[in-house]
């Protein structure tokens, strides 16, 4: 029997909040809760792991919601782990291979592209599908990256509306700038879909539409529509331009945390780091922390970027911050400890999370969350709460 480890055995751990992850569905829910929900959980689960999300998602789906993956193997991971609930394919099938695949697992699936439309068209008169599908037509509305243009919408709506083996159509596309909110590119977005739906002739009021991502759900309402699709929101993280999550209410699911693994002082006019590019200005007490980039943390970020240290004084716990100081290396960074005069070695450090969100130290790296989620490597250990 395998015993069960705990964060005392790790040298970098991420604690995944699962209480927080589905906290945060339901306030995108509360935004207008009669709109149905493809809940994001891509790239597993934007890294925080597409299953033990799914799985703890699972209970707040309503009849009609979804899970939205990008690719047919990430569907079929969610399968395979048992996983019963409608996936959709936001990136739709690549070969006629992916798309027998789709109709045989009943994928609800995203059409982009007329040569898409042929595959479907081909497989739906061949009789593979074993029940009608739900296919969402993806409409090129100012984005420019995937998508229909207006005549090719046409041509895909009047080919399969009505459809035998098409069991529902929704009509769906995706914002650009919706992290603006002072850009009139959304409302231009909206314009383009609502005369593309006009000049086919399709009465919006009967229609399902699927526009808002995390960004519009919370400052575009007028684009709620019928569907919402939460993404990088669900896992705490800053949708708007400039904001952390927490200023929206949203809770931290990842807390990414190391540990200090060595305590030093260094004199004044010393550097320290590769490159010796960090002089110490004075006499400096500094810390060494045993995560890098080869555990995901961004090599790019700058001297400063702030992390937690939380020590122990007389049984309590002392959170204070401290600023990278140096390069980050594959496997350790330094921080600078003059404001933590408690620092120890053995002290846990939390590099994003919990008092510190993801989108500040995003900023500092010049990125966004989305990418510190996603890249953090197989060397730490999750540990869901």
């Amino acid at each position: 029997m395998t015993a069960i480890r705990t964060a005392a055995e790790f040298r970098a751990w991420a604690t995944i909040d699962l209480q927080a992850l589905n906290s945060n569905l339901a306030l995108a829910r509360s935004k207008n809760p009669d709109c149905s929900v493809v809940a994001v959980v891509k790239a597993n689960g934007y890294g925080h792991g597409a299953v033990p999300v799914s799985k703890s998602l699972r209970s707040q789906l309503r009849d009609g919601d979804c899970f939205g993956v990008a690719t047919i193997e990430e569907a079929l991971e969610l399968r395979r782990a048992g996983i019963t609930e409608q996936i959709l394919l936001l990136e739709g099938f690549v070969t006629a291979d992916e798309l027998e695949v789709v109709a045989a697992h009943g994928f609800q699936c995203v059409l982009h592209s007329l040569y898409q439309l042929e595959s479907l068209l081909k497989i739906c008169s061949g009789g593979v599908s074993p029940e009608p599908l739900v296919i969402w037509l993806k409409v090129d509305t100012g984005m420019h990256r995937l998508g229909l243009g207006p005549e090719e919408f046409a041509i895909a709506w009047s080919a399969l509306h009505g459809h035998a083996a098409i069991r529902k159509l929704v009509v769906m596309s995706h914002f650009a700038c919706a992290d603006d909110a002072t850009s009139p590119a959304t409302g231009r977005q909206v314009a383009v879909l609502q005369k593309t739906l006009h000049d086919t002739n399709i009465d919006i009021a009967k229609m399902e539409i699927s526009l808002a991502a995390s960004a519009a759900i919370l400052i575009w309402p007028q684009t709620h529509y019928q569907w919402l699709r939460p993404g990088i929101m669900l896992y705490g993280g800053a949708a708007v331009i400039g904001e952390n999550g927490v200023d929206r209410g949203l809770r931290p699911v990842m807390t990414l945390r190391s540990r200090l693994i060595a305590v030093k002082t260094v004199a004044a006019g010393e550097a320290v780091g590769y490159g010796a590019s960090y002089i110490c200005d004075k006499e400096l007490r500094i810390g060494i922390v045993s995560i890098g980039y080869g555990d995901g943390y961004p090599r790019r970020a700058p001297a400063g970027t702030p992390v937690l240290i939380n020590s122990r004084r007389d049984g309590n716990i002392i959170q204070q911050r401290a600023g990278l100081a140096g390069r980050v290396s594959m496997d350790m960074i330094i921080v600078d400890l003059a404001g933590c005069e408690h620092a120890a070695i053995g002290d846990e450090v939390i590099l994003w999370g919990q008092g510190l969100p993801a989108d500040e130290i995003a900023r500092h790296c010049d990125t966004i969350s989305y990418e510190l989620f996603c890249q953090v490597t197989p060397r730490v250990h999750y540990l869901y709460e």
